[in-house]
């Protein structure tokens, strides 16, 4: 099931919390003793940096996929730490992540730190909105870094430079997923596949909250990875079946077919889905209905033309229906985690309280010099 822990941080007791936050996720993820050790230093960096320069802010910690599914073989989950402010933002982003640098009057080692020490590390900050700090950490250095700026004319890739990713794996996809009031499962899931040329992005909210929602959100997950070979309706209809034992889901499915450059879209429930294309954003519609419950008789696809300007946001009703997607311009470049912390930022404030689990994937290509 969908473990996540949502560590709020507004004062320095909250720093330990993320510490061990991230030791139970690596210990989930099967991190070994230097890896594990590295994710509770990333976490107790950005819990620590929240306090500093943000006045507080939110640590999101749990195993995800990776942002670039391997060919051919079976993908590890690995720590996936996102720390989210509304904080004053930074001003010179590319400085901030230069060891020594501070505007706290302390050693500025926090930021730096985490950028060398994680496999992928991304940031967006927009002064006076706030900021995004993503890390994650795997079995392995994977060997590629990469940070993000405040701007669009911020300087980009800071770390090292992949070679470019083969066609089948030119996208990349990522997520965060908060519980319903601080609970340890949450009640939504995504996960995506590759099968051949075919890569399928799926978002779960099984119905209601709490360990049984997350049950069949699990089920959906599992589900997938068997079905991931078939359309997006058919992959629907076989996770119907599969989810009857369960209290079922809202489920949307989308998938990539990179050969032809298409975009197949299905779904069924409450999932919300927008697409960037160069002519703006358009919303992707469901089906009324419960997958495992009450599945339409039909299945619509919606085919979309998918190209490198091109974004896919999934989201749970836990984010609001009518959020804003994101005008910033060079966000598409960013982590895809890194994109569905700043949707959820954006679209949340004190005077419109969460009343369910909240989830955001996204499915976005990877940036011309390949790096994940």
């Amino acid at each position: 099931m969908p473990r996540v822990w949502d560590v709020p941080v507004h004062d320095s007791t909250r720093v330990r919390d993320a510490r061990v936050a991230a030791e139970g996720a690596a210990a989930l993820a099967g991190l070994d003793r230097n890896r594990t050790a590295a994710a509770a230093l990333v976490a107790t960096e950005l819990a620590t940096n929240l306090l500093k320069h943000a006045k507080g802010g939110q640590l999101l910690i749990e195993t995800v996929p990776p942002p670039v599914l391997p060919a051919g073989q079976e993908a590890t989950s690995v720590v996936q730490i996102a720390a989210i402010d509304h904080g004053p933002g930074m001003a010179d982003v590319p400085a901030a992540l230069r060891d020594g640098f501070s505007t706290a009057s302390t050693l500025g080692a926090g930021l730096g730190a985490c950028r060398r020490i994680a496999d992928d590390f991304d940031l967006h900050s927009v002064l006076g909105r706030g900021t995004v700090a993503l890390a994650r950490i795997g079995t392995t250095r994977a060997g590629t870094t990469r940070a993000g700026g405040a701007r669009a004319d911020s300087a980009r890739g800071l770390g090292h430079t992949a070679s470019p990713a083969p066609v089948a794996a030119a996208v990349r996809a990522g997520g965060v997923n908060i519980p319903f009031a601080g609970a340890e499962f949450s009640g939504d899931a995504w996960a995506w596949v590759r099968s051949g040329h075919r890569t399928t992005l799926m978002l779960a909210d099984g119905l209601g909250h709490g360990p049984e929602a997350a049950r069949a959100s699990s089920a959906a997950v599992e589900a997938l990875r068997r079905s991931g070979h078939l359309p997006p309706a058919e992959v629907l209809r076989y996770m119907d079946a599969e989810l009857r034992p369960t209290r079922g889901a809202a489920v949307a499915v989308a998938q990539l077919d990179t050969e032809t450059g298409r975009l197949t879209f299905s779904g069924i429930g409450n999932i919300g889905a927008r697409l960037r294309t160069g002519e703006g954003w358009r919303p992707l519609l469901s089906r009324p209905g419960i997958v495992g419950a009450h599945r339409p008789t039909t299945i619509p696809e919606h085919h979309a033309t998918w190209g490198a300007d091109c974004l896919l946001v999934l989201h749970s009703d836990g984010l609001p229906s009518r959020w804003t997607p994101p005008a910033d311009a060079c966000l598409a470049s960013f982590d895809p985690a890194v994109i569905a912390s700043v949707t959820v930022r954006d679209a949340s404030s004190s005077a419109r309280p969460v009343r369910d689990d909240t989830a955001v994937a996204v499915l976005s290509p990877v940036p011309p010099d390949g790096t994940p």
